[in-house]
């Protein structure tokens, strides 16, 4: 798969609604029942993060659900690129780039969303090829008004910030014209996942799903 190819799908991806959810599996049984909400409440994009040891039975469950589209966040080297494919994500995302990662993910033929967090970054993935990026962590680093400044130079890029992101703010970002969705874990809480509220986590992304884009 070529960057550009990549790009194309990742920011198709993108379009589809206003928020990915990141989200954190720590119980294999909430799997499931997490997905189907969140699709439900018309989030299909679902990046299940590579920090538990359940993460990789997690997308291989959530690949299941009619309608979502499962992906692998946290991607931080080419065996979790392997192994993320081999589970079923049909998508990746990682919190920065490396000659090494890009390549694994090229060679593999997962569209991957790479962070970038500086100029210098975004301007080397767009020598590369790549036309769609995460930006992250997005609060930490200037959060809007930084993703606003960088859209000046380089407008051929657009991207997905996370980190920090929340219902509050999301529209700081949405309304910028080189932001084609966000990323958040505010719809998928810990209390929530904790107490099996299925329907209050489908009520939290019908919500996510009501923000306004301006057409990109």
């Amino acid at each position: 798969m070529t960057p550009q190819d990549a790009s194309q799908i990742t920011r198709d991806m993108c379009l589809i609604a206003p928020v990915i959810p990141v989200l954190v599996i720590e119980d294999l049984a909430h799997a499931r029942p997490l997905a189907e909400a969140l699709v439900a409440g018309g989030l299909p994009m679902l990046e299940v993060t590579l920090r538990t040891p359940c993460a990789l039975e997690a997308i291989r469950i959530m690949a299941q659900v009619p309608g979502g589209i499962v992906g692998a966040g946290t991607l931080l080297t080419p065996a979790d690129v392997a192994a993320a494919r081999l589970a079923g994500a049909k998508f990746g995302v990682s919190p920065g780039s490396t000659p090494r990662l890009l390549a694994a993910c090229e060679a593999e033929g997962l569209p991957t969303l790479p962070g970038a967090a500086t100029a210098s970054e975004v301007m080397a993935l767009l020598e590369r090829g790549y036309t769609t990026a995460k930006f992250f962590p997005a609060e930490n680093i200037g959060g809007a008004p930084a993703l606003k400044s960088l859209g000046a130079p380089i407008p051929q890029v657009s991207f997905c910030p996370t980190g920090g992101v929340s219902m509050a703010n999301a529209m700081d970002y949405l309304g910028l014209a080189n932001v084609l969705c966000v990323g958040g874990s505010w719809v998928a809480p810990k209390a929530m996942l904790a107490a099996g509220d299925w329907a209050g986590i489908t009520a939290l992304a019908q919500a996510a799903n009501r923000l306004p884009r301006p057409a990109k």
